[in-house]
C-alpha cells in the first residue's frame, strides 16, 4: 500500500465527490444557523441543518451578490448548489450558489428584514420626523415625467395651490436603475436647497414594481435629508419603506400633493380672519387712545395750566432765594478766612520791618548782605519804607561798629 500525503488523501476524496454527478447540482431544504457575512469579501458563511444533521455551507460572493433578501439565523430557505471537500482543511461542506426563502414570497421577506432592521437602526423614528411647512414656496416632485403620477400631483396643486411653483426631478420609478436615481434625486434636492418640499412617488403597480421604493440607500437618502419629504407611493393598500423613513406619508400621489399644499380657499378663509383680527387690534388701540386723549383733556391741569406754573414758579423763587442766603453765608465764612490770613501775612511783611527804620540796599537787583559785596564807586539802590534812593559808594567801613 502506497504511502499517502493529508493533503493526497483529501485530494483522492474531493475527486471523488467532484465525479459525482448527484453531488453537483442539489436543491434542498434547511434551517439557517452560525450566519456571518465577510463584508470585506462579499462572501457568506452558515451552517445549514435540519432536526437531525447539519453541514457546513458558504456561498460566495459572485452568488451572494444576487440575493434579494437578508438571509438571518433560523430562516428557513431551498438552497441549490454542490457539495464537495475543501482540501486545505479536509471539511466537507455545501457550495451554494442560489437561495430562496421558503414560505413567502423573496420580496416579501426581504422587505420584513429590511424593515426589522432599519427601524432598529431607527431610521422610522418618529422623533425624527420633521414637520411640513405650512406655505412652501417651492414644491419638489420626485417621480416619472410621463406617468399618471406628476399629472394627478400638478393638477391637485393647480387647484388648490397655485402660488406654488413645481421643480420636477424626473426618474424611473421602476426597473434597474430606478432605486439609484431615486436616491441621487433626493441628494440632488437636499445638497442644492432648491426646494422647501418634497414629494416622492409614483402610481400603484406591483410588489415588484415597487421595490425600487425598498432600496436601502435611498431609504437613508431620505433619513439624512435635510429638507422634509412626503411618499405618496402606489394606491391606498400599497406600503413601501420609503412611506416609514419619510417625515409624512400619503395613501396616494393626489393625497401627498394635497398634504403640501393648503387649500386656496382655506387661505382665503385665514386671511380673512387675519384681517378682521388686525382691524379689531387697530380699532381697540385707537379706541383706548382716544380715552385716554379725552382724560387728559379733562383733566385740571389741562383746564387750569397757570395753577401749574405759578406753583412751580413760587418753587423756582424759594429755591433761588435759598441758594442766595446759601451763598452769602458762603462768602462771609470766605471773606473772614481771607482777612485772618492777610492780617498774618501783613504781620511777616518785609514792609513793616522797613516801616521801622531799616532799609534794604541791592545791586543790579541781587540783596547786598555784606560789606564785603561793595567796593567804593559802586551804584547801589537803597529801598525804604516809603520809597528807594539811587547812591554811589565812597567808601566802606569793615569795623561792625
Amino acid at each position: 500500500m502506497p504511502l499517502l500525503t493529508v493533503s493526497g488523501l483529501n485530494t483522492y476524496v474531493k475527486s471523488i465527490l467532484d465525479d459525482d454527478t448527484h453531488l453537483r447540482n442539489i436543491i434542498m431544504s434547511a434551517e439557517i444557523s452560525n450566519y456571518k457575512n465577510h463584508y470585506q469579501s462579499g462572501h457568506r458563511y452558515m451552517t445549514l441543518k435540519d432536526e437531525e444533521s447539519s453541514i457546513s455551507a458558504v456561498m460566495f460572493s459572485q452568488y451572494a451578490s444576487r440575493l434579494k433578501f437578508v438571509p438571518e439565523n433560523g430562516m428557513e430557505v431551498i438552497v441549490r448548489g454542490r457539495a464537495a471537500l475543501y482540501t486545505k482543511t479536509g471539511q466537507y461542506q455545501f457550495y451554494i450558489e442560489d437561495m430562496r426563502p421558503v414560505g413567502q414570497g423573496e420580496l416579501s421577506i426581504a422587505f420584513d428584514v429590511l424593515k426589522k432592521r432599519l427601524e432598529k437602526e431607527g431610521l422610522f423614528s418618529p422623533e425624527h420626523k420633521k414637520p411640513l411647512p405650512q406655505y412652501p414656496e417651492r414644491i419638489g416632485v420626485i417621480t416619472s415625467d410621463t406617468g399618471a403620477a406628476i399629472k394627478d400631483i400638478c393638477k391637485t396643486l393647480a387647484r388648490r395651490y397655485p402660488i406654488g411653483e413645481i421643480i420636477l426631478c424626473p426618474v424611473h420609478v421602476q426597473g434597474i436603475n430606478a432605486a439609484s436615481e431615486l436616491t441621487a434625486a433626493v441628494k440632488r434636492f437636499d445638497s442644492m436647497k432648491c426646494a422647501d418640499v418634497i414629494i416622492i412617488g409614483r402610481g400603484g403597480g406591483s410588489a415588484e414594481d415597487l421595490s425600487a421604493f425598498n432600496d436601502e440607500g435611498l431609504i437613508r437618502a431620505i433619513y439624512n435629508c435635510e429638507i422634509p419629504i412626503v411618499s405618496g407611493v402606489g394606491h391606498q393598500t400599497d406600503t413601501t419603506l420609503c412611506d416609514f423613513a419619510a417625515d409624512a406619508a400619503a395613501a396616494t400621489p393626489t393625497a401627498a400633493a394635497e398634504m403640501v399644499s393648503p387649500e386656496e380657499g382655506e387661505m382665503s378663509e385665514e386671511i380673512k380672519y387675519y384681517h378682521e383680527k388686525i382691524i379689531s387690534v387697530f380699532k381697540r388701540g385707537i379706541m383706548t387712545e382716544r380715552n385716554r386723549l379725552d382724560m387728559l383733556a379733562k383733566s385740571r391741569i389741562m383746564r387750569y395750566p397757570y395753577e401749574l406754573t405759578s406753583e412751580k414758579s413760587r418753587q423756582l423763587d424759594n429755591i433761588v432765594s435759598h441758594m442766595r442766603s446759601l451763598y452769602r453765608v458762603y462768602l462771609s465764612d470766605k471773606q473772614r478766612k481771607f482777612s485772618s490770613v492777610a492780617a498774618k501775612l501783613d504781620t511777616l511783611s518785609p514792609l513793616r520791618v522797613l516801616a521801622r527804620g531799616y532799609s534794604v540796599a541791592s545791586e543790579n537787583g541781587k540783596i547786598i548782605n555784606s560789606v564785603n559785596q561793595i567796593t567804593e564807586g559802586d551804584k547801589i539802590n537803597i529801598r525804604f519804607y516809603d520809597g528807594s534812593a539811587d547812591c554811589t559808594v565812597t567808601g566802606r567801613n569793615d569795623s561792625n561798629v
